[in-house]
């Protein structure tokens, strides 16, 4: 079972940017697919992006696409969510989440090991 830890969460202005890290730690890393997710109070979790497992592939769901860009460094097991233009509408806690395959997906029922959490909050 792989290990998820994320950090770099915080308190930005509409406009601003911040830079979500993912620690991964027990199952070998590169060979699997990754994502983020997201969940604003009182709605379902969603999916924001998502990688391959060596990181040529990726999809963004529409409402981050231009804003967002997911990337990985499978020499340190770690997968990054570099976030610009940030709006009140991204506040959110943000999960990282491994794939059980290679490949990448928009589906939270092909992943099987989740971080705890990052909240992102954006003021306008």
């Amino acid at each position: 079972q792989v290990q998820l830890v994320e950090s770099g969460g915080g308190l930005v202005q509409a406009g601003g940017s911040l830079r979500l890290s993912c620690a991964a730690s027990g199952r070998t890393f590169s060979t699997n697919g990754m994502g983020w997710f997201r969940q604003a109070p009182g709605k379902e979790r969603e999916f924001v992006a998502t990688i391959n497992w060596t990181g040529s592939g990726t999809y963004y769901t529409d409402s981050v696409k231009g804003r967002f860009t997911i990337s990985r460094d499978n020499a340190k097991n770690t997968l990054y969510l570099q976030m610009n233009s940030l709006k009140p509408e991204d506040t959110a806690v943000y999960y990282c989440a491994a794939s059980a395959y290679r490949t990448g997906s928009r589906t939270r029922n092909d992943f099987d090991a989740w971080g705890q959490g990052t909240q992102v909050t954006v003021s306008s």
